[in-house]
């Protein structure tokens, strides 16, 4: 109730499917190997500058070039959204 803001007040009904469940939101705290990237000082600069930045969005296609913010970012797609395990035999 004290939240200066909620979700529904950043996503619209458009945006619903690209909410991340809660649940799945708390697997990134869990996640070793992403806190082993948050030690990197450089990336922690980087979150910041978005963060903090008026067009976030511009920004996030800049930082979509840097190969350590891309494997930030594929590290908490695979924490939240795991590749199907599709053509793997069994053993």
């Amino acid at each position: 109730a004290d939240s200066p803001w909620s979700v529904e007040d950043i996503l619209t009904a458009d945006d619903e499917q690209d909410r991340v469940p809660l649940q799945k939101l708390k697997l990134l705290g869990e996640s070793e190997e992403l806190r082993g990237l948050l030690l990197n000082p450089h990336l922690r600069e980087l979150l910041l500058t978005i963060d903090q930045a008026e067009d976030k969005s511009s920004l996030m296609r800049k930082y979509m070039q840097e190969p350590l913010f891309v494997e930030f970012a594929d590290c908490c797609l695979r924490i939240v959204e795991p590749p199907e395990k599709e053509n793997i035999l069994p053993e």
